[in-house]
């Protein structure tokens, strides 16, 4: 009996998070991919906000939670592959936010793949920004 009411409980708290993350998602997604640049995808150095010389501590902290929740927002993209929710635009968010090596140009190969950059545009659009540029070939870069 305690063995099914542990497993009711798992269920109800990960349908509870599923239902946050879609939640999270729908107006998370938008808001981060309405503020990229259009040429984000296509620059050949990018500015970092922690390298300004202000307040070096803050941007340490500020750089260990935008890791976690790119981390958080990984791991609930994964789960919405099987389950309810953005699970691509969730781990292209999750992705987006964390720091690795390779990260641009798995970004960029991302961005690449049929319909992924449409429906960033269209997110965009909604929200009256101009659309993103299409990555250029690695060559150039």
């Amino acid at each position: 009996m305690e063995l099914a009411l542990d497993w009711q409980r798992i269920i109800w708290w990960t349908t509870g998070m599923s239902l946050l993350a879609v939640v999270a998602t729908v107006v998370g997604v938008p808001w981060v991919i309405s503020r990229l640049p259009a040429d984000y995808f296509n620059r050949e150095r990018r500015s970092s906000w922690r390298r300004s010389g202000r307040a070096p501590l803050a941007a340490l902290l500020l750089g260990v939670a935008k890791n976690l929740l790119g981390g958080v927002l990984v791991v609930a993209g994964t789960v919405m592959l099987v389950t309810p929710g953005q699970g691509l635009l969730t781990l292209f968010i999750g992705l987006l936010l964390m720091n690795f090596p390779g990260k641009y140009r798995l970004e960029r190969w991302l961005v690449g793949r049929e319909g992924v950059l449409r429906a960033l545009n269209w997110m965009r659009q909604r929200r009256g920004r101009p659309p993103l540029e299409a990555p250029e070939d690695d060559d150039h870069h």
